[in-house]
């Protein structure tokens, strides 16, 4: 293998499924600073989120996730349909799925987790508080987590 594929191979790669710019550069900025080494892709909606998941399209060579962090209100297809998606694909569901949205409604917190999402985490409204919960996601879901190894899947 060469030194070039070594390299990319061990990025962590992490889907941002958010379709505010904001927030994505928000993210983006925050995970600059991260732990690990990671490469952050952006899908604008859940369509296009599963394509990438799917390797569709202009996403054919795309890599496989590590981690998913998904907006739930998406226009196109809503989060909660590719979280259900993403859970009920055997190819796919070992894939952790962070929800990372501005609700903090019960009801959406209670169908996420029994569509099985493996966190739930209702983004703040103000900046500071905003790059403290990414920055939190990468201590815990970068830095502590055993991931799934990526040659097995």
């Amino acid at each position: 293998m060469a030194l070039m594929q070594v390299m990319e191979s061990s990025l962590l790669q992490v889907l941002l499924v958010e379709d505010n710019p904001g927030d994505v550069r928000l993210t983006e900025e925050a995970f600059k600073d991260a732990k690990v080494q990671l490469e952050m892709h952006v899908a604008v909606d859940g369509i296009e989120a599963m394509e990438f998941l799917r390797r569709e399209g202009k996403f054919a060579e795309s890599p496989r996730p590590d981690l998913i962090l998904l907006d739930l209100n998406l226009p196109r297809k809503d989060g909660r349909d590719v979280l259900a998606e993403v859970k009920g694909d055997p190819s796919l569901m070992t894939i952790p799925v962070v929800i990372l949205t501005t609700s903090a409604s019960d009801v959406d917190i209670e169908s996420s987790y029994m569509l099985h999402a493996n966190c739930y985490i209702s983004k703040p409204v103000d900046m500071e508080g905003f790059l403290t919960v990414v920055k939190s996601i990468d201590d815990f879901w970068l830095t502590v987590v055993k991931l799934p190894p990526k040659d097995k899947l």
